[in-house]
């Protein structure tokens, strides 16, 4: 879908106009090409049940796509869809453990932990520690220091006011560093 030099909302508007006129061919392409992008925002808010996660936020999209006006605003609009089906679904399996303190033995910085990726993906202690935070927390941590989004876009995806973006980020923050470093 990407020439490589093209940035991939331009590169997918073509596929996002064909889609909403109902070429089935590129829709699926459209979903093949935004999958590794959604998987990898699913992958740390829901971590126990990233694969319908991933399913769920794919549905979306596809049932959504002709509501979509401007196809330059997919890639935003996809992050959106995303995120709340990721937060849904981690809601839905109840599987939200407190960080248990003892099991874990590491010692790091959190923003360099969070933005270290081996091959796209987040190494397997940053990713067991975020999976026992609640979603709530893991959700707002995610998106500002993995997506880099400032509290105020937080804020507007997930629908809830500024002010608790910033409490849920320093909390989440505190409990991260301090399961971090025990």
């Amino acid at each position: 879908m990407d020439d490589g030099g093209t940035p991939p909302w331009e590169a997918a508007a073509p596929l996002v106009r064909a889609a909403r006129g109902g070429d089935a061919l590129a829709m699926d392409d459209l979903l093949r090409a935004v999958t590794p992008y959604v998987t990898r925002l699913c992958a740390p808010i829901a971590p126990g049940d990233t694969a319908d996660a991933v399913q769920e936020s794919l549905l979306a999209v596809f049932r959504g796509l002709r509501g979509l006006r401007d196809p330059l605003a997919f890639y935003g609009w996809v992050r959106a869809v995303t995120v709340r089906e990721a937060v849904r679904v981690a809601r839905r399996g109840a599987r939200e453990t407190p960080a248990a303190p003892e099991e874990i033995t590491r010692l790091a910085e959190l923003k360099d932990l969070l933005a270290e990726a081996v091959g796209g993906e987040l190494r397997a202690d940053v990713r067991d520690l975020l999976a026992r935070l609640p979603v709530d927390k893991r959700a707002v941590l995610v998106l500002r220091e993995l997506e880099g989004l400032d509290e105020r876009a937080v804020a507007e995806l997930l629908d809830i006011p500024e002010g608790t973006v910033k409490s849920r980020l320093s909390r989440a923050r505190s409990s991260f560093r301090k399961a971090w470093t025990r």
